[in-house]
């Protein structure tokens, strides 16, 4: 009991950290940072939602209100905790990438700038040490879906479909054939289902017999559909019997970040990333399955 009354202890002095790092994040560049466009929303919207859940954890968790809650609090702390962190990894790489690479200006909106970037780094380390705490604690003590590696999957479906999100909305890169808004329904059906998934297992709402069944046949669903996606949008904005842009324009060796064509190449990556994430996910949910029965 004493060891896990410390461990819980040094559980709550990180997410006070992760707390007051997000919370500077966001508050500096909304102050005085000066930033506009899809990628600045991105930014202030994975520190404001850490902070927000971080101070939600914290309450409940002080005012000693687990029992009341309405979801499986086992699981929702160190959810949520996988959520931040990559979050937070991602607002620390591609903020400083469009508002700090090349940047002259040496004024206060620069400071401001430079503080909500190293405050995103140090939430993210912290929020990596809540995710080491927690899960070290919670296989001690429980043995929950989202502590397992199905569940750490999942998560990371969710958070790279979001990201590539970003990428196909600014610019808008997926309304000029049906084979590319296919590959934008791919994204988006995924994303819902893993992220209805998500929810489910922290609610606790995973009883049901067939529930195993049903996430090794939307694994193989979903990775189905992503390779499918990885093979069509790399055609379809590439090949030069389909796109006009098959090389990267003169004009982005000058950008400012990353131009519309790179934005292209990464959703590339991250969907190939993801096809492998939900073929991993496919092979843990069929192992789990048969361990099962």
């Amino acid at each position: 009991m004493l060891q896990l009354v410390l461990k819980t202890s040094r559980v709550t002095w990180v997410r006070f950290s992760a707390l007051v790092f997000t919370c500077v994040a966001f508050s500096a560049v909304s102050y005085g940072g000066l930033i506009t466009g899809g990628v600045a929303d991105w930014s202030i919207f994975c520190w404001a939602f850490s902070f927000a859940g971080t101070l939600l954890v914290l309450v409940v968790e002080l005012m000693g209100l687990q029992s009341r809650a309405t979801v499986s609090w086992i699981d929702f702390p160190g959810a949520f905790a996988c959520y931040a962190l990559p979050f937070c990894l991602s607002a620390s790489i591609i903020f400083p990438l469009y508002f700090l690479k090349g940047e002259a200006r040496q004024d206060e909106v620069r400071d401001h700038r430079i503080a909500s970037s190293v405050s995103s780094c140090l939430a993210t380390v912290a929020y990596f040490i809540e995710v080491s705490l927690t899960r070290a604690q919670l296989a001690e003590f429980a043995t929950q879906y989202m502590v397992k590696v199905p569940g750490l999957v999942k998560v990371c479906e969710t958070f790279v479909a979001s990201v590539i999100f970003v990428f196909v909305s600014d610019p808008v890169s997926y309304d000029s054939h049906w084979a590319l808004k296919w590959c934008m329904a791919v994204y988006c059906i995924c994303f819902m289902i893993s992220a209805a998934i998500v929810v489910m297992c922290g609610a606790g709402c995973t009883g049901w017999m067939s529930f195993d069944r049903f996430l090794s046949f939307y694994s193989l669903l979903a990775a189905v559909m992503y390779l499918t996606a990885t093979i069509i949008w790399p055609v379809f904005n590439f090949d030069s019997r389909f796109s006009r842009s098959s090389s990267r324009p003169d004009y982005c060796r000058n950008s400012h970040g990353l131009c519309p064509w790179d934005k292209l190449v990464v959703v590339a990556v991250l969907t190939a990333l993801n096809f492998l994430i939900y073929l991993t996910d496919l092979v843990y949910s069929v192992r789990m399955l048969l361990v099962r029965e």
